[in-house]
């Protein structure tokens, strides 16, 4: 006989396994632990780089699993260029630069579509140089 009232243990929300599953495939991953590793990486990273009002509207968009990662970090003093963010990431995972750089835009790209179009433009004017690629968009520039 089972228990009726007993809530059914999952040990993340539907919309975070979503998340995982759109990484997973559009990245190519071959088990949804080599995305959720990637996931938890660059998120971390973003969590590092990323301050203010975009930061909170970013997190309110994410599943809360995604959110929990991005602001548990403490924003850096340094910021990053998109370049210098993927370094950073590989130098602490160990992982080649090209294995790297595949992660980060593997899972930024989807969390452009979760923060649409208007905050992930305001997200990139925030941060350096070098983002742009790494979301998915061109790196566009001013002319002189």
């Amino acid at each position: 006989m089972s228990d009726q009232s007993a809530p059914l243990q999952r040990p993340y929300g539907l919309a975070y396994e979503q998340m995982l599953e759109k990484v997973r495939y559009d990245g190519a991953y071959p088990t949804r632990e080599k995305a959720e590793e990637a996931v938890r990486l660059v998120l971390a990273g973003l969590g590092r780089q990323l301050t203010g009002d975009e930061r909170v509207e970013l997190a309110a968009r994410l599943p809360f699993e995604a959110a929990r990662i991005l602001t548990a970090q403490i924003p850096d003093t340094q910021a990053l260029t998109g370049w210098a963010f993927v370094k950073d990431l590989a130098a602490r995972t160990g992982a080649t630069l090209a294995t790297t750089r595949w992660d980060t835009g593997s899972v930024l790209c989807v969390v452009a579509a979760l923060a649409g179009p208007d905050l992930l433009t305001r997200i990139l004017q925030q941060l350096p140089s070098g983002y742009a690629l790494l979301f998915g968009r061109a790196e566009l520039t001013q002319a002189a």
